[in-house]
């Protein structure tokens, strides 16, 4: 499945919500140093996108607040487009924290109730999607996160079929934020608005498995270190993982979907749009941060380098 060609300016839209990320290097119960970025599943993967060359839009309400004006001004640094966002004067911009508990396992906690994000509304995917955009990603974290935001992504999937958009979804499910149940029913609702599924294998479950998810026209699935595999018609494409040291895990699913959200848009074959989204995500193991390690389209070839080479 090829998406739409035309001119138009943006070629991806995503709603969600990006939060203020402290890390920290162990235990926090035993305290320490904490370094402060940005993360959000929406937003890595639009500056994923934004680094390959792509126009992408990243839509959603921010805190007025510091760490609001973090987020703002980091994804305007990486060309992400913000001009939709909308800022809410009395939740706050959402926060998480991740320490790294033993080697390269990460737990993640989150402060987001009530924040600032849990406000989005159905007029904020309007405004998002007043220019309709080639693709509208979203994921399955969105609509977790209230009434509100579960109607936002109703709606903007609406409005997105209606334009001629493909509609990208990425299960993303998270326990902390919602039950299986509770997720299948809400998904469910979206799928028939779906041209494109993403999902790791133990979320397909999430969608009603292999079965659940036969009518939708392009299927990926992630296997972590094994690789990854998607589908139009018929058997299976299959590619294997890249091999590289492992630093981090975290975000690499989303670096995964920004590589072949950028080969859906470049009009690669299916093996070309596998073989870019296991890059990308080796790329964010091989790296720390949920996107800093992210190549630019230049930097593509790297990982064909022979071990330890440098570059001059």
């Amino acid at each position: 499945m090829t998406a739409p060609e035309d001119d138009r300016v943006v070629e991806v839209t995503t709603i969600g919500e990006s939060m203020a990320s402290l890390h920290g290097q162990g235990p926090l119960r035993l305290g320490g140093s904490l370094s402060l970025t940005v993360a959000g599943a929406e937003s890595n993967v639009a500056i994923g996108l934004a680094r390959l060359g792509h126009s992408v839009r990243w839509a959603g309400v921010l805190g007025d607040d510091e760490f609001g004006l973090l987020v703002a001004r980091t994804l305007r640094a990486e060309s992400v487009d913000v001009g939709t966002v909308r800022v809410d004067a009395t939740r706050p911009t959402g926060l998480l924290v991740q320490e790294s508990r033993i080697a390269d396992i990460t737990r993640v906690h989150y402060y987001r109730a009530h924040s600032a994000g849990s406000t989005l509304s159905p007029a904020d995917a309007d405004a998002a999607l007043a220019d309709p955009p080639r693709v509208l990603h979203l994921t399955g974290i969105t609509p977790a996160l209230g009434p509100g935001p579960l109607a936002t992504v109703e709606h903007a999937v609406r409005l997105a079929k209606a334009s001629g958009a493909m509609v990208s979804l990425d299960v993303n499910h998270r326990s902390r934020l919602w039950d299986v149940e509770t997720a299948a029913a809400a998904l469910g609702r979206l799928l028939p608005y779906v041209d494109l599924l993403i999902a790791s294998e133990d979320e397909l479950p999430v969608v009603g498995g292999r079965a659940g998810v036969s009518e939708i026209p392009e299927v990926v699935v992630k296997h972590g270190p094994g690789g990854a595999e998607a589908w139009t018609d018929g058997e299976p494409v299959k590619v294997p993982a890249r091999r590289v040291p492992v630093a981090s895990t975290v975000g690499a699913g989303d670096a995964f979907v920004a590589g072949y959200l950028s080969g859906v848009l470049d009009g690669l074959p299916l093996p070309g749009r596998l073989d870019r989204a296991v890059t990308l995500g080796a790329f964010a193991v091989a790296s720390h941060g949920d996107w800093h390690g992210l190549p630019t389209r230049a930097e593509l070839g790297l990982l064909s380098l022979a071990e330890g080479e440098t570059v001059r």
